[in-house]
């Protein structure tokens, strides 16, 4: 695993194919969330895990590749019914198959999860990324995952980098870099809660 580069003043957001900043949100059409855009976003946030560095993060990304592979796959074979999340879940159902909507579920949970630890992490300033990721599997993934894969994420969690080291490597102007965090995973916590929202009704559910 390789971290990107950033360029010079720049911050790792900005080496980011696409934002969850950028992912349009339909408002008037029931929240509508679309696909392309989403799925480059969330490959994109992937690399954050290069960043944290260690090869206990490396299930994390593998398994966030995995179920966005399974999206795109879809929406792949059929464009036309899958322009949105929600619409790729529902034409996916009709057909008696659930392989992107389960994807969608775990993936929605993996951004959950990285949301709500660095949030976490970007508001309490003295507190380390591995007790801000630890409290975030706690509550996000930890409750769905069976006794073979809880150790593995747990490792992920104990083996976080320290603040020091981790925040220099998202840019050089500190300053610039949290103000850029909050924003995207303002973003981004606006999706999840969407995604969360849809999965729960009935037209989502397998």
């Amino acid at each position: 695993m390789s971290a990107p580069v950033i360029p010079p003043g720049g911050t790792l957001l900005q080496t980011f194919k696409k934002s969850f900043v950028d992912v349009p949100v339909d408002a008037d059409n029931d929240n509508a969330i679309s696909t392309a855009e989403f799925l480059d976003a969330a490959e994109s946030l992937t690399t954050m895990f290069d960043v944290l560095g260690s090869v206990a993060f490396s299930p994390v990304k593998s398994d966030m590749l995995g179920n966005i592979k399974k999206l795109r796959d879809r929406f792949l074979a059929a464009p036309t019914e899958s322009t949105t999340l929600q619409s790729l879940v529902i034409n996916e159902l009709k057909t008696k198959k659930h392989v992107a909507t389960e994807g969608l579920l775990w993936l929605n949970r993996g951004l959950d999860f990285t949301c709500i630890a660095l949030s976490q992490n970007v508001a309490q300033e003295a507190e380390e990324l591995s007790t801000s990721f630890r409290n975030a599997y706690g509550s996000t993934l930890k409750p769905h995952h069976g006794i073979l894969i809880k150790p593995v994420f747990s490792a992920a969690m104990s083996a976080c980098p320290y603040r020091k080291d981790f925040y220099p490597k998202l840019g050089e102007d500190q300053a610039k870099v949290a103000a850029e965090l909050r924003v995207y995973l303002a973003a981004l916590e606006k999706i999840v809660a969407i995604l969360k929202g849809f999965q729960e009704r009935k037209e989502a559910k397998w």
